[in-house]
């Protein structure tokens, strides 16, 4: 469906789109069913062209009558057929080619100012870096022949921010660096020792102090590759920071990092700021996002069809809009319906156990692994309820959750005994081995569940498997498999599920959607869940109870017993010296800055969570 555009009276002229799938489209396996069956191409004009011989079909979006038929009759949902309003079409920036992704305006950076994006995967963000980065060169929609000069692209942008920064970035060799998103992928490309690496790209003076910030002084003397996610992440920051550029571009800083360590990380990013500096920021977690930025852009569009990039709000009302997804300023309506965070009144002192039926007990238990000890305290759970682990990384709360699944024995395990329950497992890391479809794996692993209805509506249906049923599992990028992850977690049959990191590659509006699926799937079946979480709207959404984890991590660390939300965010967010407000718009939890009126208030009455506004 085309993104539905609230019009003020006068009809709007709309430009359509058309989009082929170069992953999808496989016209030697298939009867060209798009041509043989447009109504164009039967009266004769060459609307879509293909043969068995070319590797993609092509679409004439000036032909296109828009009846969608094509799109109803490929076997292999290939093709996407989209109005736009025709006021964008004069504000394409960008697009790669015939029939591929096309990019309406720029995010508009300002010198000394954290610009913030926030938007779905495949709207944009990081094309717009690319251009802003001077790697690509915008051709404003003009792929095939005469692309633009850049004294055309300046005019284009005549009497906005954009085009005095291209001019700087023409004629000042403006020297751009980008942390990539995938930090995984940093082995392949870096080679040698943590320190050498540091010392190596050091520019700016700052390498003891960023050691320090980003808690890297434990792996200086590790190879890069022996690094894990959260380390790579850290060092990837580190290694951004210690240079000297005029234009900073940091790409989802705070996958893999617990709540301190995205706070941290953060403050080093600010840190970055000069009068003549620019630094930009993706950022899939809300509450950093909020907490790092200055001025906000929002993303809209089809994931891998366009993109939209709003103008510039402040920090509060970009991502209200974005969580709306409503913009005031166009009129436009770009999702069906707002994600809000209704305050869970669940788990507040008094709330009686009604509704629940079963009860689940373990015993005071102890893991000790190399030179670190887990300590947990007993404890007990119902069903219809989600306990979130809330604890700095190293503190053992994947040990305790494969404790729970029975994958790791206690120490004392002759003096422990646990309740038994059917547990079901979502691990931190998730490695693709299947040699197969996504239909097939969902077919071997959960069939019944797959064939359920309501599963297919509660739980695939939102988190859009449908759209990857085709897809080799091998080739699913990392927020595609976590959400195949979690529906073949939800979809195993047992008394509890065990999700580790659920919101790890998924951007905001998947993790909210995810977060809506999983306690729902977990209301409606009457279980329990046990979930880990670092992102801290999340958490919150989710929680019915928490359980805190003390003391040092990768040393000795306590698992208390779970507690109510207000007592256990109160506690944690303590450790932390953090405070948190909610919005009162949609009641989204938001960080305070650090030593502000409101931060000193809360800190004052012990409130460091805030359930009212």
């Amino acid at each position: 469906m085309p993104p539905k555009k609230k019009s003020d009276g006068g009809d709007q002229t709309l430009t359509r789109i058309a989009i082929v799938s170069g992953n999808r489209c496989k016209p030697k396996k298939c009867k060209q069913e798009c041509k043989r069956f447009c109504p164009v191409v039967k009266i004769g004009k060459m609307c879509i062209e293909v043969t068995s011989n070319d590797r993609i079909a092509w679409i004439s979006e000036d032909l296109c009558i828009g009846c969608g038929i094509c799109v109803k009759k490929c076997p292999f949902d290939a093709i996407m057929i989209i109005n736009l309003p025709k006021d964008l079409e004069r504000e394409t920036t960008h697009r790669y080619g015939p029939n591929s992704f096309k990019l309406h305006r720029l995010p508009m950076p300002r010198p000394g100012q954290v610009l913030g994006l926030v938007g779905s995967n495949g709207t944009g963000k990081s094309t717009a870096l690319k251009i802003l980065a001077g790697k690509l060169k915008p051709n404003l929609g003009r792929f095939a022949d005469s692309p633009p000069d850049w004294s055309e692209i300046l005019t284009y942008f005549r009497g906005s921010e954009l085009q005095n920064y291209f001019q700087r970035v023409l004629e000042d060799n403006v020297k751009a660096i980008i942390k990539p998103q995938y930090v995984d992928h940093i082995p392949k490309a870096v080679r040698g020792n943590v320190e050498e690496v540091l010392i190596e790209k050091d520019q700016r003076g700052q390498r003891q102090q960023l050691m320090k910030d980003l808690d890297l002084e434990q792996v200086l003397d590790r190879n890069v590759e022996h690094l894990s996610g959260g380390e790579l992440q850290r060092f990837a920051i580190a290694v951004v920071a210690a240079q000297e550029a005029d234009v900073y571009m940091i790409d989802e800083p705070s996958s893999y990092l617990d709540v301190r360590q995205r706070l941290k990380a953060a403050e080093v990013i600010r840190g970055l700021l000069a009068p003549d500096k620019f630094v930009i920021v993706v950022e899939h977690d809300l509450s950093v996002l909020d907490y790092l930025s200055d001025f906000i852009c929002c993303l809209y569009g089809k994931p891998g069809a366009y993109g939209v990039v709003t103008l510039p709000f402040s920090v509060r009302e970009g991502i209200n809009i974005f969580l709306a997804g409503f913009v005031p300023t166009e009129n436009l309506r770009f999702r069906e319906e707002a994600l809000s965070f209704k305050v869970n009144d669940q788990g507040v002192e008094g709330d009686e156990d009604h509704k629940k039926f079963l009860n689940y007990k373990y015993p005071a238990m102890s893991k000790t692994q190399g030179s670190f000890t887990l300590h947990v305290e007993a404890g007990s759970f119902t069903d219809s309820e989600i306990i979130v682990m809330l604890g700095e990384n190293g503190t053992g709360k994947t040990t305790f959750i494969r404790m729970l699944a029975g994958m790791l024995k206690p120490d004392n395990e002759l003096e422990v005994e646990l309740d038994e329950f059917a547990v079901s497992y979502k691990p931190q890391k998730i490695s693709p081995k299947f040699p197969g479809t996504v239909r097939e794996l969902l077919h071997k692993r959960i069939r019944d569940s797959y064939l359920h209805p309501g599963f297919q509506a509660d739980v695939m249906k939102p988190l859009a498997i449908e759209h990857l049923m085709d897809n080799q599992v091998q080739t699913l990028s990392g927020g595609e498999l976590q959400r195949v992850a979690i529906t073949l977690c939800l979809g195993q049959p047992a008394n509890v599920y065990l999700i580790d990191e659920p919101s790890a590659y998924l951007d905001s509006e998947q993790r909210i959607l995810a977060a809506k699926v999983i306690k729902r799937f977990v209301m409606h079946s009457k279980k329990t869940a046990f979930i880990v979480e670092h992102d801290f709207i999340m958490a919150a959404y989710l929680a019915d109870r928490v359980i805190v984890y003390e003391g040092q991590p990768s040393k000795e660390a306590t698992a208390c017993a779970p507690q109510t939300l207000l007592t256990g965010m109160n506690a944690f967010l303590k450790n932390l010296e953090i405070t948190f407000r909610r919005d009162p718009t949609n009641y989204r939890p938001r960080i305070n800055k650090k030593e502000s009126t409101k931060d000193r208030e809360q800190k004052l009455a012990g409130t460091f969570y805030y359930l009212e506004e």
